[in-house]
């Protein structure tokens, strides 16, 4: 049974997205402040998060980069129309997902099964005496069983959005991947995201890799079209 932690400062939307999730089967933990949030997720871990971004004590942003600092648990981000700023910025620093208010409950639980689902294919995977192989394309190696990347020896470290987008390009360097193909590889039963999401998790792909290597320009835009792996 996953556990959920669940981070708003409205305790109506504590309230109805709790039932909401326990209704599907989940276990849910509930934070009213971005402080109090960082320290029992660091007590218990969930499987999945959803932070609010408006909140006392420590705002939703913040808690992600001090989380980023030490996990990668998938995160959603519960946003308001008018925080489009906020929306990029979170995508950069590793935010899975985003769901503007007011929000469908059934949308919300639909994403967390679609994340919850791909964080368990990556964790089914690592327990496996055998199976996929390593990837390998010139200086990256990506090992799906250990959810683990490298460029030129050098640890990268994905989310699971982020290894799926990059696991999808570099499986055919030179050919062109669509936006649309994208999203199809890293979000599954057809879970509506639109064009900007997936344009951030590629600019945070390119930070992360030219941290380590600032000549990294392995991932190629084609403006109209989509992306691309460049083809040693």
């Amino acid at each position: 049974m996953p556990t959920i932690a669940l981070v708003d400062d409205d305790r109506n939307i504590l309230t109805s997205v709790s039932i909401a999730l326990e209704n599907e089967g989940y276990r849910v933990q509930t934070y009213t402040d971005g402080a109090s949030a960082l320290e029992g997720i660091t007590k218990t871990p969930p499987d999945l998060a959803i932070f609010d971004i408006k909140m006392p004590r420590m705002d939703g942003m913040e808690l992600l980069r001090r989380l980023r600092q030490k996990s990668d648990l998938p995160v959603i981000f519960l946003t308001s129309k008018d925080e489009e700023i906020d929306e990029l910025f979170g995508l950069k620093m590793g935010a899975d997902d985003f769901i503007k208010k007011p929000f469908s409950q059934r949308l919300l639980v639909e994403r967390v099964k679609a994340i919850l689902r791909r964080s368990a294919s990556k964790d089914s995977l690592s327990t496996k005496d055998s199976g996929a192989q390593a990837l390998v394309r010139g200086q990256l190696v990506m090992d799906p069983e250990r959810h683990a990347s490298t460029w030129k020896g050098l640890q990268v470290t994905l989310t699971v959005t982020e290894f799926l987008i990059l696991q999808a390009l570099a499986t055919r360097p030179g050919v062109v991947k669509s936006r649309d193909a994208l999203m199809d590889a890293a979000y599954d039963d057809q879970v509506y995201v639109d064009d900007r999401t997936i344009d951030s998790h590629i600019k945070r792909l390119r930070k992360k890799f030219k941290a380590v290597d600032d000549d990294f320009e392995m991932i190629e835009t084609l403006y109209g079209v989509g992306y691309r792996f460049r083809e040693a």
